[in-house]
C-alpha cells in the first residue's frame, strides 16, 4: 500500500468568490471566501479549516507524506502547517508544498492536470511512486481515502453512487459521470452529461456513478500522459480526467472504479459554507488527532 497524498489547492476559486445569493454568512465568513483558497475558509466548530478535516481522514487512513498543490499566493497555507516547502511535520504527517505556477500568457492556473505536473516536475520521486490525489474542498471519508490506498490496481477512482450524494438534484446534474465496464473498470468520464445519455452510462447495477477527482495513480505510467496532456477545447484546461482518459486508451482495464455510497461535502461556493459547517458540527465535534 502507498501512503503518499496529492491534494489540489491552486485552483482560482471563481465559483466561491461570486456574490452569495443566501444572507446567512457572517462579514468574517464572506471575507475568508473572497480572500482564501477554499481549503482554507474556517468552517471547522473552532474555526479551523476544512483542510483541516481533509488531513485528519488521510491520517487515520494510513497516509504519511502529503503534497499540498498551492497556488503562486499560497503563502496562507504555509501559516497554517508549516513554513518550510517539503516535510513540515503536522501531527504526524510529512506535508510537503509544490506550487502551481500561471504561464505567462494565462491569468488562471492551467487545469488540474497541469497541477498535478508541476507537483511531479518539482518532486521527482512522486514520478515513479504510487499516489492518490484529491481535491482541497471535498472532504472525502477515511473508507474512501483507505480504499484508494489499499487498491492494487495500477490507477483508480472513488466511483460514488450519484444517488446517495446529499445535494440537490440541479447540482448534482452537473457532477462528471463515469462508464464503467460490468467489471467496473473505466470507460469514459463525461463532464456535465445531458438527461438524454443518462441511461447508457449506468452500470450493471444500474447506478449512476459520479467521479469527485478521488483518484490513484501509479506515477512511472501516468508520467507521460500528465506531461503531454492536451487543452481541453471549451475549458481551456489541462484536466486530470483526460490525462486518465487517455492512459486508459493505451493500457485498457487499467482503472478501476471503486463502488461507494455516501455523502461528500462539497466547498464550491459560498452557499456551501453553512452545509459544510452543519456537517462539521455533527460528525466531528472534536479535532482529535490522536484517536
Amino acid at each position: 500500500m502507498h501512503d503518499s497524498l496529492v491534494i489540489l489547492a491552486g485552483g482560482a476559486s471563481s465559483r466561491m468568490k461570486k456574490e452569495a445569493v443566501s444572507d446567512n454568512l457572517t462579514a468574517e465568513e464572506i471575507a475568508q471566501a473572497n480572500e482564501r483558497s477554499k481549503g482554507l475558509i474556517g468552517v471547522g466548530p473552532n474555526g479551523r479549516p476544512l483542510l483541516d478535516y481533509l488531513l485528519l481522514n488521510a491520517k487515520k487512513a494510513g497516509y504519511h507524506a502529503i503534497y499540498v498543490i498551492i497556488g503562486e499566493q499560497g503563502g496562507l497555507f504555509k501559516e497554517f502547517y508549516g513554513n518550510h516547502n517539503s516535510n513540515n511535520d503536522f501531527h504526524g504527517l510529512n506535508i510537503s508544498f509544490a506550487t502551481q505556477y500561471i504561464p505567462e500568457n494565462r491569468v488562471k492556473p492551467f487545469g488540474t492536470a497541469d497541477a498535478l505536473f508541476q507537483a511531479v516536475e518539482q518532486f521527482p520521486e512522486l514520478q515513479n511512486k504510487t499516489y492518490t490525489v484529491c481535491n482541497s474542498d471535498n472532504l472525502y471519508s477515511v473508507a474512501a481515502l483507505l480504499a484508494l490506498r489499499k487498491n492494487e490496481n495500477p490507477h483508480a477512482f472513488i466511483s460514488y453512487d450519484r444517488d446517495a450524494m446529499d445535494f440537490s438534484l440541479e447540482r448534482i446534474s452537473r457532477f462528471a459521470i463515469a462508464k464503467l465496464t460490468d467489471d467496473n473498470f473505466l470507460v469514459d468520464i463525461l463532464e456535465k452529461p445531458t438527461a438524454d445519455i443518462l441511461d447508457s452510462y449506468k452500470d450493471a447495477q444500474g447506478k449512476l456513478r459520479v467521479s469527485m477527482n478521488a483518484f490513484k495513480f501509479d506515477g512511472s505510467v501516468l508520467y507521460p500522459y500528465l506531461k503531454n496532456c492536451p487543452v481541453h477545447p471549451e475549458r481551456d484546461e489541462k484536466e486530470l480526467p483526460t490525462v486518465l482518459l487517455n492512459a486508459i486508451k493505451d493500457h485498457p482495464k487499467t482503472a478501476l472504479g471503486i463502488p461507494l455510497s455516501e455523502h461528500v461535502p462539497d466547498l464550491t461556493a459560498k452557499e456551501d459554507i453553512a452545509d459544510v459547517k452543519a456537517y462539521l458540527k455533527k460528525h466531528y465535534p472534536v479535532l482529535d488527532w490522536n484517536s
